[in-house]
């Protein structure tokens, strides 16, 4: 298998063919669905760990470029999330009892940017003392729904950058929604020609660590792009997420949701604004 020695040496690998087209296409009609959600309520909405983020998009019309934890109430993505085939992919690195603490949707709209500034993803895993073991117990995950690639605004990749743990990347301002820099890669010496992007079709997976720098830019399409991404930890070194698989068995999405990143899950679990 020889995505897990390209996982290791360059922090990154892809998965062809993992998924079907008639399954791809029945997972972005769910996705469209969950868009429609968020389009409808015109304005970021949370309810518990399910999150709608919605900007201004062209003409001031609402845009989602990012939903979190649509599998609670969308069965398709749930079913998704705990496949067997995540659990074959992933039981050679982390292990077969595996929680989950990313389940996340990504849109992005044609000839728009919709960028993630250079960062890693790390530096969202608060607080440290809940996340153990980042380098070597927790991968995340993309599937393309659509092509995913320069010209869609696909992901850029460092090679190799995860061995180097935690950079020294700027982190003043938002990733979502900040265009990548040369400049950010210089000052945390990393050179900007080291840079490859990632070429994904429709049904690929890819891996990436946690330490990977990456990030991405301009969707210069006449379509949207869609990317589905689960992240997975090794159970033992996560006191968060919601359990995936259980001795590599899908564990159904809990009725009542279990702390992630949402630090007012149990004072606000309710529907509302924000």
């Amino acid at each position: 298998m020889e995505y897990i020695s390209e996982y290791r040496d360059r922090g990154y690998a892809i998965v062809r063919g993992v998924f079907a087209p008639d399954e791809v296409a029945r997972i972005g009609a769910a996705m469209d669905q969950v868009y429609a959600e968020g389009v409808a309520h015109g304005r970021s909405f949370r309810h518990g760990n399910l999150f709608y983020n919605v900007v201004d998009g062209e003409g001031g019309k609402p845009h989602v470029p990012m939903a979190q934890w649509p599998s609670y109430h969308q069965h398709v993505l749930d079913e998704t999330r705990t496949d067997p085939r995540f659990a074959k992919i992933l039981k050679p690195l982390i292990g077969g009892d595996l929680k989950q603490i990313i389940n996340q949707l990504h849109w992005k709209l044609p000839h728009s940017r919709g960028d993630f500034a250079w960062h890693q993803d790390s530096r969202f895993r608060r607080p440290a003392e809940a996340y153990r073991n980042l380098g070597s117990s927790y991968v995340q995950t993309g599937l393309a729904i659509d092509p995913h690639n320069p010209h869609t605004g696909g992901m850029r990749f460092i090679p190799g950058s995860h061995t180097q743990g935690p950079v020294d990347l700027d982190t003043s301002t938002e990733v979502l929604g900040q265009a990548p820099q040369d400049a950010a890669l210089e000052a945390a010496g990393i050179d900007p020609d080291s840079q490859i992007d990632l070429v994904l079709e429709p049904g690929d997976v890819a891996l990436w660590n946690p330490y990977l720098v990456h990030a991405s830019g301009l969707n210069s399409s006449d379509h949207l792009r869609r990317l589905y991404i689960n992240g997975y930890v090794r159970a033992e070194d996560c006191d968060r997420g919601e359990w995936a698989f259980r001795d590599g068995q899908p564990v159904p999405i809990a009725t009542t949701p279990s702390l992630v990143h949402y630090e007012q899950l149990f004072e606000r679990p309710e529907p509302h604004y924000v």
